[in-house]
């Protein structure tokens, strides 16, 4: 009787497999999560220590260097300097700073007024249902880009210019989900027995309607994240965003436009000055 004898699997194959299983986020979603830390959130909480340079003062003299590993290139300039003569590796680390900043900030106002009135459409219905979900029709249809450069002629362009253009054109979104949930949620056995025990409007929705909507929020905060800081990104390139010279992943790139991006396309992926 033949014993069969298993074929022995190729390391390379084998090491291809193990890579495959541990970048698949399904089976292991700390993996994605280390990831956007390590990249985005360290490096803004401790920029005055990894950041080699200041990121807001130049000097003439290194302008426009070309990264260490191309000609002419420094190590003490690892990803060259911008037009003015600022280290570009040192704005991209404090721009994940203010990129980080933003994005939070936005999508947590955002959050806030859009869950808020999704849980009164969603709970009162009738008119008030009507009224905010027209408003949520208005804030869709909004021109995102012109209603920015109407808020940057009137306030100006600041930090807070930002915040306020993104609010306008995200919260929208938290409210139609949110108010969706409610109402299915809304039927349920638990909140006839919270009416029955004669809990208040206020207490069914932020103590029992609230609750059970905020898995749904977290992962269209996530899912926005990156989203704000392409928004912001577009108003900055416009001039409706950061302000000059603060460092943002977004902020001054016109100048990359006449320069060197064609003969020099990396500096595109990597560069935020």
């Amino acid at each position: 009787m033949a014993i069969a004898v298993p074929s022995q699997t190729p390391w390379y194959v084998a090491s291809l497999r193990v890579l495959r299983s541990v970048f698949q986020i399904r089976r292991f979603p700390g993996v994605a999560l280390l990831i956007i830390v390590f990249l985005l959130v360290i490096p803004g909480l401790f920029a005055e220590l990894i950041a080699p340079h200041d990121p807001i003062k130049g000097a003439l003299s290194l302008r426009l260097k070309p990264p260490m590993w191309q000609k002419g290139g420094s190590i003490n300039h690892p990803l060259g300097t911008d037009k003015v003569g600022r280290d570009v590796l040192s704005r991209i680390i404090h721009g994940s700073r203010v990129s980080l900043r933003v994005s939070i900030e936005a999508i947590l106002v955002s959050g806030i007024i859009g869950t808020t009135l999704g849980l009164l459409a969603g709970y009162f219905g009738g008119k008030t249902d009507a009224l905010i979900m027209r408003l949520v029709d208005i804030a869709l249809g909004l021109p995102i880009i012109l209603m920015a450069l109407v808020f940057v002629a009137a306030l100006g362009p600041s930090f807070t210019t930002v915040i306020v253009i993104i609010t306008v054109f995200l919260w929208s979104r938290y409210a139609r989900q949110v108010r969706g949930e409610t109402l299915s949620l809304k039927e349920r056995d638990f909140i006839a027995r919270a009416r029955v025990a004669g809990a208040s409007h206020f207490r069914i929705m932020f103590r029992y309607l609230l609750p059970n909507v905020v898995n749904t929020l977290i992962v269209l905060a996530t899912l926005q994240l990156g989203f704000v800081i392409l928004l912001e990104s577009t108003l900055s390139f416009l001039g409706a965003g950061i302000p000059r010279p603060t460092p943002a992943w977004s902020a001054n790139r016109v100048h990359l436009l006449g320069t060197r991006i064609w003969r020099r396309p990396a500096r595109l992926l990597l560069t935020s000055s």
